[in-house]
Parts: C-alpha cells; structure tokens; sequence
C-alpha cells in the first residue's frame, strides 16, 4: 500500500487550508481503532475531515460522513468535550519536511489557539495527539509507554515532543547541479537507492515516479548516467521542489492502481487530492478487511459443512440398515410357518419364499427354539422400523442446513474486491451467519440488518430490460418477496444452489427471448453451476415464488415454472463486460 509522504501531505494541507480554514468544529466521531472524522463546517460547505493513524494508511483528507451507529470510543469522546464549539483556524506543519500536521483550534480566527491537534503521519509510529495551551498532552490515539519507548514516550500530563530530526541532507531549490549530482553519484548505488539515502522529504513511490518521469530506470547504477541523464533527473528534481514552494500540484491515477500529485505518469488526472486520498485507502482498506472477511467465513462454512455432510453420511448409512427391516418380519413369518422344518442345534435353514417360492436361507441361533429366534427377528424388524422413524426427520434436516449454507456460499463466490458494494454484501453475510448461531459475535458488534435498500448486482438485457442480482440471503429474500412486481420473472438455477434473479419488465412490455435467455446465462454463473458448460434454470412470475414456514433466509419454493438452459460461461462474460465498462 502506497503511503501518504511529505509531497502527498504538502498537496493534501495546501487544499484543506483553500476550502476549509477556517472552519467551525460541530462534531467528532471514531469509525474504528484508527480513524476518526471530524465535522467541520465554514460559510460555504459542510464535510468530514479524516484523521487516520492506521500502520499502512494513515492520512488526512476530507471523506464520507460516518454510519449511523453509535460511538463507543474513549478518545472521540474527550475530544469532543475539548473541542466542542471551537474554530479550527490553522493547519500547519510543525517543522520544515516533518509529516507531522499542527491542526490550531481557537474560539474565533485571529486568536491564540486553545488546542493544538498534532496528526502524525509516520508509518507505524502513525498517531493524532491532543496538547492544551500548556503544551501538556491531554489525550492520544496511541498511548507510548516508557518501556515501549526510551526516545519519545507520549502518555497523558507529559510534555508533547516533537518527533526526533532526521538526519538526511534537506533539499533546496538553491542548491547547484553539481552540488547535487556530487552527492548522489559520491557512493555508487541504484538510482532509487541513492535518492532515499541521500534526502529527506522523500518516499519510495515519489522517487520511482522522478526516475521514470527522467526515462531512467530507478534500479540502474548512479555509474552508469551520462551528463543528459543528470540533467534530465535534476530537471525532474526541481519540479518536484518548485511544486512544494508554489503549492501547485497534479493529482492522478497510475496505471499501477497507485495515484502521484505530481502528475508523473498519471493516466487519470483527478480534480483534488482530497478525492484520491480517500478513495485510495478506503479501497485499500476494504480490500484487506474483503480479503480477510472472505478467508474466516469460508474457512468456517468449510468446516460446518464438512462435519454435516459427514453427519448426514451417517444418516443414510443406518438409513439403508434399516431398509432390511422387512427382510426381517419376512424371515421371522417363514420360521412362524415352517416350524415343524425346524430341528434343535440348527445353526441356518433354507424355506421357500411365500411369494416366488423360491429357497430362503435364514441364519439361526442354535440354542434358541424357531420361536425364538423368530421373535427376535420381529424385534429386530420393530428396531429398526423406530430407526427409520427417527432417522428420516433427521436427515432431512441436516440436509436443508446443508442446502442452506450451499445457498450462503454462492454468495462467496467472488474472490477480488471491487466496490464498497461488494465488502458490505459479505459484510451481510457474516451479520446473517452471526444471527444464526454459525459465527461467533466476541465484540457484540451484530445488528439487525438496516431497512436500507440493499447493494443489488444490476445488468441490461439485449432488449433494455434491468436484472437484478441477490449478492446474499438478506438479498435474495428481499429481491423475491418485497421488490418484485407482477410484471416481473423470478429466475433461479432449478435444484441448484443460487442467486436469486429478477428481471424487470414495466407493464404492457413483453421480454424477448433474448432477454430470457440473458437473464438464464446470469442466473447460472451466479450459482454453484458456475463452472459447468450448461445448467437448468427455471423462471416463474413472483407471485408463485413462496417462502416455506419457519425457513432460513434465502429459500424459496417455486410452482408455475417453466426452464431454459443457461450458460454459465456467457453469463461470465456478461459480467466481465460490465465490470470493464465501471
């Protein structure tokens, strides 16, 4: 992950001090351990202004209100008696190439600042510390004890310090070519190398970017540069520091999935910085939360259904023992009619078969009497019959919790993030997954599922008609019986796990066969047929789509219908289209 450097945090301050200064503090609140979000308000705009300490993503830009849950955090809290009512009235850094943001709170511009907010944007010593007039700290986000730390503790009533200098050269805008090129060509090393060693300001993304920008290779020898080389990269090199000193910057994306504000190798210019700090490391974060979400609920339907399939092996195993139970009462029959066949010490005696009259062997105790023996087959048959009584309710329980979790992981089925969307479908998932029992909730974290409408797949048939994909249950659920109308078609693998699929037809419009066959072509690449060539695929009009008593979220029982043959690798490729086109 890409993080926030010097050039980064100089572009990022030079816009908030433009739009945002001076600004009236309304309200704080913590999103999670590592970020906050304060409300700020001027006489144009009103907006949320992230502090983040995170390890791999700690910033400072404008971003998204916060969710409307409730914030449980210490620290939100003592800012917010703090802060409460006051102005932010400057945002400045502490010390010349520092990534370390005094943000000054006063009672109106112009006077002395009551608070001082210090965001330190450092990597893993990431921290937002708040010092009073006294320049005692009163709270921060990361507590350092003297055992953590010898060289800067930072603990409540101690003296805020400063981070300790660094040691590297500082670059100028008046220092000479050879002055320069001396110091980085002094040691051979690749160019990349010599650059991070030699000067301070600099981060590994922004000296790849100078490099490349100069048509070098960061990797190559400091050696190995001709003169037209020095001066290109130098050339480069006092862009980079008239940009600081003019605070003129060139926001974009990279074709890396990185971003530059300097413009270097941007194949996508973006109108701020506030608008690529957040959405890169909201992406980044969910990703990682994506990714790591993902892993603990398939680890743990794969263990779930493991120990239910074994179960239900179990189930069916007795289930076919108990299929002899009429074997049994026949055997005992026979011995009850040819009891004058019978002769103590027999150990087996072989009787025609009432219907086929043909032989019978039956295995005997030999110090029982034929009546005995047969009572104990009758027993046996009793047996077995309550067996089968008790078994069959069993399985066909074990069976629908199965079918039940198939159903939860089609929802699973996708491997890379993509949207916000898709983290807050899997997010769903685990709520669901909690809400059943399945999944443990140590931090009572679950809630009940919001009334918002949910984060549907959405495509365009060949004749403009929308279809609507469930990501989950709470989807599925909500898509069949709250959403669809009396014009639409409910779609869905037949006998297969899978999305529930809709496809929405306005009144007096008629779905072409095209559409029919799109929508059949999705509904089987979003269920667990996806890696076949062809699966059935049945569709119905909602209203005979029903929801059996009692059952879990997600499934549905279906009359009326009618099948296609969908073709999960089209609908692969309907979605590859559309993902391309986002």
């Amino acid at each position: 992950m890409q993080p926030v450097d010097f050039t980064t945090l100089t572009a990022a301050c030079a816009e908030l001090r433009t739009g945002w200064l001076p600004a009236r503090f309304e309200q704080v609140y913590q999103r999670d351990r590592y970020t906050i979000a304060l409300a700020l308000r001027t006489f144009q705009q009103r907006g949320w202004l992230t502090l983040s300490w995170h390890p791999q993503a700690a910033r400072l830009c404008m971003g998204d209100p916060p969710p409307r849950t409730p914030d449980t955090f210490t620290f939100s809290q003592q800012l917010r008696h703090q802060l409460n009512g006051l102005a932010l009235v400057a945002l400045e850094p502490i010390a010349p190439w520092e990534r370390v943001v005094d943000l000054q709170f006063a009672q109106r511009p112009g006077e002395a600042a009551l608070w001082h907010l210090y965001v330190e944007i450092m990597g893993n010593y990431s921290n937002v510390i708040l010092v009073n007039q006294d320049n005692a700290i009163v709270t921060a986000a990361h507590q350092v004890s003297q055992q953590q730390s010898s060289v800067r503790p930072i603990q409540t009533g101690a003296p805020y310090e400063v981070p300790p200098i660094l040691t590297n050269a500082i670059p100028a805008l008046e220092e000479s070519f050879p002055r320069w090129q001396e110091r980085l060509s002094l040691i051979p090393a690749a160019l990349k190398r010599s650059l991070l060693k030699n000067y301070r300001g600099l981060s590994s993304a922004l000296a790849v970017g100078m490099i490349q920008a100069a048509g070098l290779d960061p990797e190559q020898s400091t050696e190995s540069l001709d003169l037209a080389a020095w001066q290109q990269l130098f050339q480069r090199w006092q862009e980079w520091l008239q940009a600081l000193q003019t605070e003129q910057f060139h926001p974009g994306w990279l074709a890396s999935g990185g971003y530059t504000v300097m413009g270097w190798g941007s194949t996508k210019p973006e109108k701020s910085v506030q608008t690529i700090l957040h959405r890169y490391y909201t992406d980044q974060l969910n990703e990682q939360e994506f990714v790591q979400l993902r892993h603990q609920i398939s680890q743990k339907l794969s263990n779930i259904l493991k120990k239910l399939l074994v179960k239900a092996q179990d189930f069916q195993t007795r289930l076919q023992q108990s299929d002899r139970a009429d074997q049994y009462r026949e055997q005992a029959d026979l011995l009850m009619a040819y009891l004058h066949e019978w002769q103590p010490g027999l150990t087996e005696i072989t009787l025609p078969d009432f219907a086929t009259n043909q032989p019978v062997t039956i295995p005997l105790e030999p110090e029982k009497t034929a009546v005995q023996n047969a009572q104990a087959f009758y027993k046996r048959h009793q047996k077995l019959k309550r067996s089968r009584a008790a078994i069959e309710p069993l399985l066909a329980e074990v069976q629908a919790e199965i079918e039940y979790l198939e159903q939860i992981e089609v929802g699973m089925m996708q491997d890379h993030y993509q949207t916000p969307d898709d983290l807050a479908a899997l997010a769903e998932i685990r709520d669901e997954l909690i809400q059943q029992g399945y999944l443990a909730d140590p931090d009572q974290r679950y809630r009940n599922p919001t009334n918002s409408s949910p984060n549907f797949l959405r495509y365009r048939t060949p004749g403009g008609f929308e279809v609507l994909i469930g990501r989950n249950n709470r989807q599925n659920d909500y898509l069949s019986f709250r959403l669809a109308g009396d014009y639409d078609l409910w779609f869905h693998t037949q006998e297969i796990p899978g999305s529930h699929v809709l496809l929405r037809i306005e009144p007096g419009a008629v779905a072409e066969e095209a559409d029919l066959q799109f929508t059949s072509d999705l509904a089987a690449y979003y269920s667990r047929a996806r890696q076949s060539d062809q699966a059935p695929v049945v569709y119905t009009e909602p209203k005979y789509v029903f929801k059996p008593k009692g059952a879990k979220p997600g499934i549905a029982i279906y009359k009326q219908e009618r099948i296609l043959w969908g073709e999960p690798q089209r609908g692969k490729a309907y979605a590859a289209v559309q993902a391309a086109e986002k």
